[in-house]
């Protein structure tokens, strides 16, 4: 099973309306287990982050499927310890977990601000979604979280140190401007000189040998440290070695086609429909006007499936998945209630984006915007990704009067959500174009 491609693994072992799962070498005396039924191993947080550790599930011969979740569990939140017996590892976990998901979403910001890069920051929320819909446990939604708190501090710690040098350069560049040639100007430019090899220094060997925090505020641990490695004449290799652990754990290539098929995905739908939305330039003209009305209506229903077809695309990490609507179709009568809730909540929290649009701000100071963005889009593909877990995990349908009921309440508040998007045109420092974007599930920008 190892030669297979993560792709192809979770295309195989992703459950279908009256697909079982069986055990590998279909064994006789081999139990068929549904999908639904399956359990899930406690997994062992306390290993390494760089340890593979897969998700497996247990058949009554003993065999075991370790090829459903390859990477799901990367990233995982470890288990919050005792607040009585651990008084202290608890608020240690707490101020970790916050630090962690605050560094995650302003690296998502940053991302998200600089173009084709940002593919990036949409495939990542698309594997979000994707976790959750495979897993629907919250603690798998946060697959850069074991990375993002030491981004994080290399980010701070960096700061931290340049700020005094930059200080001191103003100081110097002021001395210089009143007194050029004085023992103060000499004597700030001698300090500026100095400070910038030592901060440099000591800079790069906290991030050698770790990044943490710990390693910013222990300068002289850090030059005993570097010294040992030279002398075992083994640093350059584990220097390589952790860089491209570092490199492979953030699965770019992953993320970044995961996010470019999931636009062109969404954009497959949306650009027909959007095209006939954005027909209308003159209201007396009644043609104009029964295309715009049309292609709300279409909007209207397809803004109501669009969502839980992409989260199938990115669990599945299959993009003809995207396209599947019967098989979606069927999933919403099984859970009619968590996807009417994942739908209004999903507009909601879109909607007020569009006016960050009005005026756009400079290139260079975008990632504040995206910082918006990205911290209102991220908990809609959670409740997305948990919705579609939990339709795929049931059997039965619920009641067809419940099924109506809900699509009465969602589908007038969607209406109402299209027309809203219609009159952001006219405030959009974009103009038409604005109704292209669609942010909720292309990329979590504003331009």
């Amino acid at each position: 099973m190892s030669g297979q491609s993560s792709s192809e693994m979770t295309a195989e072992a992703t459950p279908h309306d009256s697909d079982p799962v069986e055990a590998p070498n279909n064994r006789e005396g081999a139990e068929v287990v549904e999908f639904e039924q399956a359990k899930l191993k406690p997994l062992p947080f306390w290993k390494e982050a760089h340890e593979a550790t897969e998700i497996k599930y247990f058949f009554s011969d003993a065999e075991e499927v370790t090829s459903f979740l390859p990477v799901d569990t990367v990233g995982a939140i470890p288990p919050f310890p005792h607040s009585f017996w651990h008084p202290l590892r608890a608020i240690a976990w707490v101020v970790r977990m916050v630090f962690g998901i605050i560094s995650l979403v302003v690296l998502l910001a940053v991302i998200a601000a600089i173009p084709l890069v940002n593919f990036l920051a949409l495939g990542y929320l698309l594997e979000v979604e994707g976790r959750m819909a495979r897993t629907g446990r919250l603690r798998f939604a946060f697959p850069l979280l074991d990375l993002a708190p030491r981004i994080g501090s290399i980010v701070l710690g960096t700061w931290a140190f340049l700020t005094p040098v930059r200080l001191l350069a103003s100081a110097a560049a002021d001395a210089r401007m009143i007194d050029p040639g004085s023992r103060a100007d000499i004597a700030y430019h001698i300090g500026l000189n100095v400070s910038w090899v030592l901060v440099s220094i000591h800079i790069c060997m906290a991030i050698a040998r770790g990044g943490s925090v710990g390693c910013f505020l222990r300068p002289l641990k850090n030059l005993l440290w570097l010294i040992k490695r030279f002398r075992a004449g083994d640093y350059w290799d584990t220097a390589s070695s952790h860089i491209r652990e570092f490199i492979a754990a953030m699965r770019m290539k992953h993320h970044f086609w995961l996010g470019v098929r999931g636009f062109f995905g969404a954009a497959i739908w949306l650009l027909i429909p959007t095209a006939l939305f954005a027909a209308l330039e003159d209201v007396e003209q009644p043609v104009q006007v029964i295309i715009t009305l049309l292609g709300g209506v279409i909007l209207t229903l397809f803004f109501s499936y669009i969502p839980f077809l992409q989260a199938r695309y990115a669990a599945e990490n299959r993009f003809k998945a995207m396209f599947e609507l019967g098989y979606v179709r069927r999933l919403y009568k099984r859970a009619p209630i968590s996807w009417a809730i994942a739908i209004i909540l999903t507009f909601v929290l879109t909607l007020p984006l569009y006016l960050f649009k009005i005026s756009l701000l400079p290139q260079d100071a975008m990632w504040g915007v995206t910082l918006v963005f990205i911290a209102t889009i991220y908990p809609t593909k959670v409740l997305i990704g948990w919705s579609y877990h939990r339709a795929v995990r049931k059997t039965q349908r619920s009641w067809f009067g419940l099924r109506w009921i809900c699509r009465a309440v969602f589908y007038p508040l969607l209406a109402i959500y299209v027309i809203l998007l219609f009159f952001t045109q006219t405030i959009s420092e974009h103009g038409r174009a604005v109704l292209y974007e669609h942010h909720a599930f292309m990329l979590p920008i504003p331009f």
